[in-house]
């Protein structure tokens, strides 16, 4: 039983840690069924190491803000 109270813990921290991600975006008032399309689409793209690496650089300038 502890075990699965441990789990459900980490579970909701890495919600709560995605969320923070949307709202980190902007992208907090954008409908969640474009929003999980944008996800998708980008799940597919980030396939390309060129793209991966284009988004992290982006992604890391914008956790220096």
């Amino acid at each position: 039983m502890l075990k699965r109270n441990e789990e459900r813990k980490q579970d909701a921290h890495q919600k709560i840690k995605l969320g923070g991600l949307i709202v980190k975006a902007g992208l907090a008032d954008i409908p969640s069924n474009v929003l999980l399309g944008l996800l998708v689409e980008s799940r597919e793209r980030i396939r390309d190491p060129a793209v991966e690496e284009r988004l992290a650089r982006l992604g890391d300038k914008e956790f220096t803000k």
